[in-house]
């Protein structure tokens, strides 16, 4: 039995390395590009939703406005979603300053929306002149070379949505053991190659960054079209492919930075919220938990089975299938060492990722719990 349970486990590890070899290949990094002439350069909107933003907003628009995108023809706009901290102050001190920086206030929220549609889609509404609308999370920190070459990259390439991944960064322990597990998680399910493909309908992108042609925004009817989604950007990349738009995810590790969440206090609500959707419904999010759950501690236990029998001799294949068992298993520790110096977070949390996917497993259950029950809640709103 341990002879046939490490050779299987053997089979599982190689596909596991295989597929993440060619997933990373996939996403193509955007390069760093120079900043065009002001006469040449297209208007670019840069939309930030905020709401109680008031730790990330300041440093986020900082690095907007240090963009070496030519000023006369890019505008910030900061929509305050009924933030109750100092989100609009802030951003209103900086705005007296900079005048390329807008602070509007969002009206209530419809019904039927969720709150950062509305506050994209209010955004939109007021960068008429806009050639390029630029989605930005308030968490994001840009490189002065990021609109410049995200412009120049969506330009060339004839791209109507581009969407950037970021550079994460992860600072504590909360988000260095499950954030790296996720991502691995969403690139394993993931088929990169069909949803990149210009002729499918399905597509894939972040919300982090979105940079998307204005005509196309507008013809596919732009957030209003999409304005219940909780992972609006998905659902806004997949109607404008829908529409035979060019939608495109690409590496942006050079020109993006993000901090997603801050602890457990975010990080568990924030991933609950949007479990179920990524991954295509309650039953496939469980599938997809137990089937991590299970290979994750597969690393550890199968190897130490097969030690714990051939040591007291009650089966003799174990001590066969043993050196198997290790090779597999070091193949997925080492998986998981490589992807930590990645994040740029300390090599040992690649040995902690059974407890990643117990925490992820968990997390992805009460996202299920969460859908079931018609309830999902985020920064004090809670949307049927």
């Amino acid at each position: 039995m341990e002879t046939i349970l490490s050779w299987a486990w053997l089979a599982i590890a190689a596909w596991l390395i295989v597929r993440a070899f060619n997933q990373r290949g996939l996403l193509e990094p955007v390069a760093v590009k120079a900043a065009p002439l002001a006469e040449r350069a297209p208007a670019v909107a840069v939309i930030v939703p905020a709401r109680n933003e008031a730790g990330n907003i300041r440093a986020c628009l900082k690095s907007l406005t240090e963009q070496d995108y030519p000023a006369s023809r890019l505008s910030i706009v900061v929509v305050d979603d009924h933030s109750g901290d100092s989100t609009a102050s802030i951003v209103s001190e900086i705005a007296k300053a900079n005048p390329q920086v807008q602070l509007l206030r969002a009206p209530p929220l419809p019904p039927h929306w969720i709150g950062k549609s509305h506050a994209c889609w209010i955004g939109a509404r007021a960068a008429a002149d806009a050639e390029w609308l630029c989605f930005l999370d308030a968490d994001v920190r840009a490189e002065p070379a990021l609109l410049s070459s995200a412009v120049a990259t969506a330009q060339s390439e004839a791209i109507d949505l581009l969407s950037l991944a970021p550079r994460q960064d992860l600072q504590s322990f909360a988000e260095r053991l499950v954030i790296p597990c996720g991502l691995i998680i969403v690139s394993f399910c993931q088929d990169l190659s069909k949803v990149q493909a210009r002729d499918g309908d399905d597509a894939t992108a972040t919300g982090q960054f979105m940079l998307v042609r204005a005509c196309a925004y507008d013809a596919a009817g732009g957030h209003a079209a999409i304005s219940g989604a909780i992972c609006e950007d998905t659902a806004l990349a997949r109607l404008l492919k829908q529409q035979a738009k060019s939608v495109m995810l690409r590496g942006g590790k050079d020109l993006v930075s993000a901090r997603m969440y801050t602890g457990w206090r975010t990080l568990w609500p924030g991933f609950a919220k949007n479990l179920v959707d990524l991954f295509g419904g309650p039953v496939s999010t469980v599938t997809i938990a137990l089937a991590a759950f299970t290979l994750a501690w597969a690393a550890w236990l199968i190897p130490a089975a097969d030690a714990l029998s051939c040591h007291s001799g009650a089966d003799p294949a174990a001590c066969t299938a043993l050196p198997v068992a290790l090779v597999a298993s070091a193949s997925i520790v080492g998986l998981h060492i490589a992807a930590a110096v990645y994040f740029r977070i300390p090599f040992w949390y690649g040995l902690l990722f059974p407890i990643g996917y117990t925490v992820g497993a968990l997390i992805a259950f009460d996202s299920v719990r969460r859908r079931l029950t018609g309830r999902v809640s985020w920064k004090g709103r809670t949307y049927p």
